[in-house]
């Protein structure tokens, strides 16, 4: 019997596991494709000056768009994996699914193991992603991006402003036919020549039209006059008065060099990128950088001994500070300074301190080569742990989502996202904030690199725990209760009409009941002297019970609970205006006495609580009126049931 049981739990436990996989990945398939082209339209937005008004072909345009998507999936699938882990737990426990699997004893790490198997292969397809083709992306979506760029605008000229597409012209037209092309009220300034050379033409009508090759303009003018400066040569323009040449033409064409094609750069521009490299080609450029950087500094370091430190001096010493140290009689360098006459000691100073000068900015220079190759190459073993960072952030990120769905148990496409955007963007921080530290050698490349990595490990670690314990670490009604308490501020009742009701309120005595709750209110407004100014030494000091105001709070909460058994929604809708009654917050802040000692004695602190507790204790006297004169569900238990209370 237990055998068939257990292969009958084994049964319901894979069933389990498929269902889970199935979820998950149905939404790691929407969110994926989602975050994607978020990321997409993110990088389109950033090249999209360079797009527009380039007149590339659609295919072109497709190659674009297909390989920017390529790039962007590394960074799409953790941000899908913590989205489709956080909202399928949050299913999960929103519709009670986790806490039915929980009770029929399967525990928490039970059921994120096959996810967790599901996490571990898409980290490794990651991987693999980026090592082979996320490199050949970014090496192919680069040169289209460069060359987009690089290539000359399509010829669109605008009516009434200059155009400066055009290099070394500016064409201004007052009006433009659409239909034949043709220019009216052209003028155009140019210096295609040189700035000596600026010429400006003035013409009726023109046309401009691209050749077949696409590799020149034809400028045709009609009826119009050139400016030309006559000194070009000599350089007279910085003269006030300057002779120019006016020439008056009929019809002129002109052809400017404009190259209108799409020529696509040389893939060997961009081997330079570590992001164009995988694992095997970057550690090759590692070991390549490294070797010409080590053979920099010998040639630096030799050539400065070379040059400073084994110069010749006038007096034929190549060393005068080693032959110095070492003569044992050789008289000491103030007596040779003071020995020297004036002009000669100027001279000195003068030789030693263009000496340093030369020597630093060589320095300098040599620092700043020796800089770009060790930039270089950090920025290739960031790329090289980046690999493995970025691919271990899917698995972590499940650790993160997995949990903490099931922690908050909402599930849909509102908090989840929310706090998913929040957990990347922290993610995000950390993660360039370690890379740039690292990149500027203000870090080590293993600290800034895997920082991000270690912080989701912690992360991962204590919500799991927490989870599997099922804590309410995010419940967030708890955080409003508390916050509500603190600040002094009311719990309202959410009283709603119970489905099945076991034992109806006694509505003959309930009316007595209120008129007996209405009378003591009464009392206790008169007894209780609520409007007095309390005392400072009694409230933090000596603290002590008001035991009406614990016997109103019972009372109430009596009544109140007799009341939520009722069918009637109106007498339902007044029992929730009865106020909650702490009986302990208008005597002492705290209810340890330590706490209460301390914060007396800490003078600013203790008046903002006295003031607080001040304002409960009138407060409570406006909820004892305010229950004094409540009969209004004593009317309706009249009024719906025919009663009159009992004297």
């Amino acid at each position: 019997m237990r055998t068939k049981c257990a292969q009958g739990g084994m049964k319901i436990i894979k069933k389990l596991d498929i269902y889970i996989i199935r979820e998950f990945l149905l939404l790691f398939a929407g969110t994926f494709f989602i975050c994607m082209f978020i990321f997409v339209l993110q990088f389109v937005w950033m090249w999209m000056s360079n797009l527009v008004g380039k007149g590339l072909t659609l295919d072109l345009l497709a190659q674009f768009f297909w390989y920017s998507s390529l790039m962007v999936i590394p960074r799409s699938i953790p941000l899908a994996v913590l989205l489709a882990s956080l909202i399928s737990f949050g299913n999960l426990g929103e519709h009670f699914e986790l806490l039915s699997m929980k009770s029929a004893g399967i525990p928490l790490v039970r059921i994120l193991a096959p996810l967790i198997f599901v996490s571990i292969l898409i980290s490794g397809a990651s991987f693999i992603f980026q090592n082979r083709v996320s490199p050949y992306a970014t090496r192919e979506l680069s040169r289209m991006a460069w060359s987009m760029k690089q290539k000359s605008p399509e010829l669109d000229i605008p009516e009434g402003i200059f155009y400066s597409e055009i290099p070394g012209y500016n064409l201004y037209v007052e009006h433009k036919d659409k239909e034949t092309g043709m220019l009216y009220g052209a003028m155009i300034y140019t210096n295609s020549g040189g700035y000596n050379d600026i010429q400006i033409v003035l013409a009726d009508s023109a046309r401009l039209q691209s050749t077949a090759d696409k590799m020149h303009l034809k400028l045709t003018l009609w009826g119009g006059e050139r400016f030309r400066n006559m000194d070009a040569q000599q350089g007279s323009m910085l003269r006030a008065n300057v002779p120019y040449m006016r020439e008056s033409f009929v019809k002129e064409e002109d052809i400017i060099p404009f190259d209108g094609n799409f020529n696509l750069m040389d893939a060997d521009l961009f081997s330079h990128n570590a992001q164009t490299k995988n694992l095997g080609e970057i550690g090759h450029s590692i070991d390549s950088l490294k070797q010409k950087a080590d053979s920099a500094r010998h040639m630096i370091y030799s050539n400065i001994q070379r040059t400073y430190m084994n110069k010749s001096l006038p007096v034929g010493i190549k060393d005068s500070l080693a032959i110095v140290e070492q003569a044992k009689n050789a008289p000491p360098y103030d007596s040779l300074y003071l020995s020297m006459r004036d002009e000669q000691r100027v001279k000195a100073w003068r030789s030693a301190l263009n000496r340093a000068e030369t020597m630093k900015a060589e320095c300098e220079f040599r620092a700043l080569e020796t800089g770009d190759r060790n930039l270089s190459i950090r920025k290739h073993r960031i790329e090289w742990y980046k690999k493995f960072t970025l691919s271990l952030a899917c698995l972590l990120f499940f650790f993160i989502g997995a949990p903490l769905g099931a922690i908050i148990r909402k599930g849909g496409l509102g908090v989840p996202v929310v706090v998913s955007v929040i957990i990347f963007i922290f993610y995000y921080i950390i993660n360039q904030a370690g890379e740039n530290n690292a990149k500027v050698n203000a870090w080590t490349i293993e600290s800034g690199t895997w920082l991000s990595s270690v912080v989701l490990l912690g992360t991962g670690v204590f919500l799991t725990y927490k989870a599997n314990n099922d804590s309410v670490v995010f419940n967030i009604e708890g955080y409003r209760n508390f916050f509500m308490r603190l600040l002094g501020l009311r719990l309202g009742r959410k009283l709603n009409r119970k489905e099945v009701i076991l034992n109806d309120p006694d509505y003959k005595t309930l009316p007595i009941r209120l008129a007996e709750l209405s009378e003591f209110c009464i009392d206790c407004r008169k007894t209780m002297h609520l409007r007095r100014i309390p005392n400072y030494i009694d409230l933090f000091f000596n603290p002590g019970q008001d035991k009406r105001a614990a016997e109103l709070s019972d009372r109430v909460e009596a009544l109140v609970e007799e009341l939520h058994n009722t069918q009637d929604n109106a007498i339902l809708t007044y029992t929730n205006e009865y106020p909650i009654i702490n009986p302990s917050a208008h005597t002492r802040p705290f209810n340890s006495k330590r706490l209460n000692m301390i914060f007396g004695i800490v003078f600013p602190l203790g008046l903002l609580i006295y003031m607080r507790i001040w304002r409960y204790r009138l407060r409570l006297r406006l909820d004892l009126r305010n229950i004094g004169r409540h009969l209004i569900t004593e009317r309706i238990i009249k009024q719906k049931y025919g009663q009159e209370p009992e004297q």
